[in-house]
């Protein structure tokens, strides 16, 4: 099917700039990255992720990874996973 319908919109230029150098890794341009998100919307006949707010737990540990507090470094999988009790 020909590509016939053009999509404008405006989005800030940082995000744009980070967004597609993860696009350029994955081997996808910007159109190709739009159509897939389209086709998954079509397919699951709606978002292909959940949206949702995030809870005061999940806001909390977001702030104190930002400002780097908090933070448990882990030397390998093995220390991370006697860290957790796991």
């Amino acid at each position: 099917m020909a590509k016939t319908s053009t999509i404008r919109a405006r989005i800030e230029p940082e995000l744009k700039t980070d967004v597609e150098k993860l696009f350029k890794k994955l081997g996808l341009s910007t159109t190709e990255a739009i159509n897939l998100f389209y086709r998954q919307v079509k397919m699951r006949n709606g978002l292909p992720f959940s949206v949702v707010m995030p809870n005061k737990t999940t806001e909390k540990v977001f702030k104190d990874t930002d400002a780097k507090r908090n933070l448990i470094r882990c030397e390998d999988t093995e220390d991370m996973f006697e860290k957790l009790g796991i």
